[in-house]
């Protein structure tokens, strides 16, 4: 069984243990693809699935780690909501500041009723989720995804994971189900705004629609928008695409 905590970190890009860079750069290397056309955002999920939209998460989110920089996203968000605060805007300079979750939160991943890895699972099959949306993955876009996850060096259990994620259909009751408290509900929420940025009307439209199927109020969604936007900084351009489709 593959570690549900570190294919989060995969995704969005946070370093792998005992090396020096993410499983995108390696694959990138494998496949020169840093090199001719660098992608835009997350690691393996811009990768892989094609959702770079010009921008990518922050150092401070990647140190943190995949679960922890979604938990002090998501905190982060609902402490200005509950505050009053006007949705943040993004420095003019310099990275925001991101900590992790305060241990005696909701938020905290040792929180979890269901446990750790098994929320670690519902945040990852959220991300998924999202990168779907556009509808753009089909039956050729995921064989070529199977050979670009065996460069990926993430592990054959890992690797099956992500293939059956990426053939089921969009079960968003069993999704939503997988949140079980409120504080998981704007967590999952946040991993999947994390993943895209909303250029089309269908991620845009998922993405309300998810909201509305976790009961978060309209304001709450603005300051997750305003924090996961200035989370994300404009990615290094190259290549022609920002959003290539194998």
């Amino acid at each position: 069984m593959f570690d549900p905590k570190k294919l989060l970190d995969d995704l969005l890009g946070s370093q792998v243990p005992g090396t020096s860079g993410t499983v995108r750069d390696k694959a990138g290397q494998a496949v020169q693809m840093a090199k001719d056309n660098p992608l835009a955002a997350g690691a393996l999920a811009a990768m892989l699935l094609g959702t770079g939209a010009g921008r990518q998460v922050t150092g401070a989110a990647v140190k943190l780690g995949g679960l922890a920089a979604i938990g002090g996203l998501a905190y982060k968000a609902y402490q200005n909501y509950k505050a009053g605060n006007a949705p943040e805007q993004a420095p003019t300079a310099g990275e925001p500041e991101l900590l992790p979750p305060p241990k005696d939160t909701a938020f905290h991943p040792s929180q979890a009723p269901q446990g750790e890895d098994e929320f670690t699972l519902t945040l990852v099959r959220a991300m998924i989720s999202a990168a779907k949306a556009d509808g753009h993955v089909d039956d050729e876009e995921r064989q070529k995804i199977a050979g670009k996850l065996s460069l990926a060096g993430i592990g054959t259990d890992a690797e099956k994971f992500l293939m059956a994620e990426l053939e089921s259909p969009l079960d968003l009751d069993t999704l939503v189900a997988g949140a079980r408290t409120d504080a998981q509900k704007l967590e999952l929420y946040t991993a999947s705004r994390l993943t895209i940025d909303p250029d089309t009307r269908a991620e845009r439209g998922y993405l309300d629609l998810l909201a509305g199927r976790l009961g978060l109020p309209d304001a709450l969604v603005d300051h997750v928008e305003a924090t996961v936007s200035a989370a994300k900084v404009p990615a290094a351009k190259g290549g022609t695409s920002t959003n290539p489709r194998w």
